[in-house]
C-alpha cells in the first residue's frame, strides 16, 4: 500500500500521508506553520464535531443535505467529538487568524471519515466534499467563534464551577472549625488586633464566592453564537433561521443555554465574551494568589516562621536538606494564577484585534481562554483534596500571638485616650511583654476589669470596650 496520496484544493495539489484522514488544506497549513507544537484543547475539538453535526442534522431537516450522506456526517462528526480522531487535528495554534486552517482540517476529516463509512476512497470529494457538504451553510468566521463560545461555557458549567464550589466549600468547612481558635491579626505584615483563624478562613471562602458568581456572570454571554453568520454577519449562503436551528439543535444535544446571536455583526466583529470571561479568571486568580500566599505566611517556619497553621505534607521539600516539607501545593496554585493573568493579558490584546468586520487572532483567543479555564479547574480541586481539607491550626501556637500582640491597647484607647494607650503600647514592646502585664503594673484599670476588656474571643467579635 502506498504511505501518500495525491489531494488536491482550489491551490493545487499537496501529498498526504495514505492512512490520514485530513486533507490538502490541512497538509499545506502543516507545512506554512510549524511554530509552537501547541495543539487546541481537547474540548474545542470537541465543540467543533458537535457543531458539525448540528449543521448537518439542520441541513438534512431543511431538505438540503441528502438524509444518508447527513447521517454519515453527523456519525464522522460524533467521532469527532468523542475523541476517536484526535490524532487528526495536527495544526498548530499558530495559524490563520480566522482558524480556517483548524476549521477546514475539521471539514477535511470529516468528509474522509464520512466517505469511508458510505464505503468509498478517502479523497473522493465527489461523494462527500469538505466544503459542499460539511462546512454547507457555514464559514470559518461563524464556526470558529461558535466553537469557542460552545467550547468555554461547557468547560465552565462541567468542571470549572463543580472545582470552585468545593474550594469554596473546603474554606467554609475550616472556617467553622476554626472558629474559636483566636490569633492576632496583621495589617501592613505588622501585628494588628485580635482576631480568629476561622474568620480569615471566611475570608478565604468569600474570595472564591465572588469568583464563582463573576465567572457565572459570563455564562449568558457566551451562550450568544454567531453561527449563522456566515461570512461576516449577513448569513450568505446559509438558509433563513440558520443560526436559530443550529443553537436550538446545540441545546438538545448539549443540554446547555445556547441562543443564537442577537446581533451577529457584533457576534463576529468582537470577541468580547470571550476577554470578559478571561477578565473574571483573572481576577479570580488573583484572589486565589493572595489566599496561596497567606497560607505560605501562616504555615512559614515551622521553627523560625508564623507556624499558625499546618498545611499537608504531601512531598520530601528538599534534595539536599533532609526532612523539610515545603507548601508545594500553595506553590502550584500561584504559578497557575500567574499563567492565566498572562493569558488574559493575550487575549485582551487579541480581541483588539478585530478590525474592521472580523477578529483575526481566534486561534490564540480559543487556546488561552480554554487553557485558563482548564488549568484553574484543575489547580482548584488539587488545592481543596491535597491542601485545604488537611489544613490543621496550631491553636497554642495563635493564642500566643494573640496575648502578645500590642495592639490589645487598641481596646483600651477608647477608656485611656490614643495618647496614653500608644505609651503603654510604647512601654509593652521596649520590656518584650504582653500588653496586659503592662497594663496591671502601672494600675490603669482594676485586674478584673482588665480581663473583662481584653478577652480575646470578645475582642474578635468587635464592637467599643466600654459598651460591652
Amino acid at each position: 500500500m502506498a504511505e501518500t496520496r495525491i489531494e488536491r484544493d482550489s491551490m493545487g495539489e499537496m501529498t498526504v500521508p495514505a492512512k490520514a484522514y485530513y486533507g490538502a488544506q490541512t497538509a499545506r497549513a502543516v507545512e506554512n506553520f510549524p511554530i509552537s507544537g501547541l495543539r487546541f484543547a481537547r474540548s474545542f475539538i470537541a465543540a467543533l464535531g458537535t457543531i458539525k453535526a448540528a449543521c448537518a442534522r439542520v441541513n438534512a431537516d431543511l431538505g438540503l443535505l441528502d438524509r444518508r450522506l447527513a447521517d454519515a456526517i453527523i456519525r464522522a462528526a460524533g467521532e469527532v467529538t468523542e475523541g476517536t480522531l484526535d490524532g487528526e487535528f495536527v495544526l498548530d495554534v499558530f495559524q490563520t487568524g480566522s482558524g480556517t486552517s483548524t476549521n477546514m482540517n475539521a471539514n477535511e476529516v470529516i468528509a474522509n471519515r464520512t466517505v469511508e463509512l458510505l464505503g468509498g476512497k478517502r479523497g473522493d470529494k465527489a461523494l462527500v466534499h469538505p466544503n459542499d457538504h460539511v462546512n454547507m451553510g457555514q464559514s470559518t468566521n461563524d464556526v470558529f467563534p461558535t466553537a469557542i463560545h460552545v467550547a468555554a461555557y461547557g468547560e465552565i458549567e462541567h468542571r470549572l464551577l463543580p472545582a470552585l464550589v468545593g474550594l469554596a466549600e473546603a474554606f467554609e468547612e475550616r472556617a467553622t472549625a476554626f472558629a474559636d481558635v483566636v490569633k492576632s491579626g496583621r495589617t501592613h505584615l505588622q501585628d494588628a488586633v485580635p482576631m480568629t483563624l476561622g474568620q480569615e478562613f471566611g475570608g478565604y471562602a468569600s474570595v472564591v464566592r465572588h469568583g464563582i458568581a463573576r465567572v457565572r456572570a459570563t455564562l449568558p454571554h457566551l451562550a450568544e453564537l454567531p453561527i449563522g453568520g456566515t461570512a461576516l454577519g449577513t448569513g450568505i449562503n446559509a438558509p433563513e433561521g440558520f443560526g436559530e436551528r443550529v443553537a436550538a439543535d446545540l441545546v438538545r444535544t448539549t443540554g446547555l443555554p445556547f441562543v443564537a446571536a442577537p446581533n451577529r455583526f457584533e457576534a463576529m466583529q468582537n470577541r468580547d465574551a470571550a476577554v470578559e470571561t478571561s477578565g473574571a479568571l483573572r481576577t479570580l486568580a488573583v484572589g486565589l494568589m493572595k489566599i496561596a500566599n497567606d497560607l505560605r505566611l501562616l504555615t512559614s517556619g515551622s521553627r523560625t516562621g508564623l507556624n499558625e497553621i499546618e498545611l499537608p505534607a504531601t512531598q520530601p521539600g528538599s534534595s539536599i536538606m533532609p526532612g523539610k516539607v515545603n507548601p508545594v501545593i500553595a506553590e502550584a496554585v500561584n504559578q497557575v494564577a500567574a499563567l492565566v493573568i498572562g493569558h488574559d493579558a493575550t487575549i485582551a490584546i487579541a480581541g483588539m484585534n478585530g478590525n474592521l468586520d472580523l477578529n483575526v487572532m481566534m486561534p490564540v483567543i480559543a487556546h488561552a481562554l480554554l487553557e485558563s479555564i482548564a488549568i484553574t479547574a484543575n489547580a482548584a480541586e488539587v488545592f481543596t483534596t491535597k491542601c485545604v481539607r488537611g489544613i490543621r491550626a496550631n491553636v497554642e501556637r495563635c493564642r500566643q500571638f494573640a496575648e502578645m500582640t500590642g495592639q490589645l491597647v487598641t481596646a483600651i484607647a477608647p477608656i485611656v485616650g490614643y495618647d496614653r494607650a500608644a505609651e503603654l503600647y510604647k512601654k509593652a514592646v521596649a520590656r518584650d511583654v504582653p500588653i496586659r502585664q503592662i497594663l496591671e503594673d502601672e494600675q490603669v484599670l482594676p485586674r478584673e476589669e482588665i480581663a473583662r476588656v481584653l478577652d480575646l474571643h470578645q475582642l474578635a467579635r468587635g464592637g467599643r470596650a466600654g459598651s460591652r
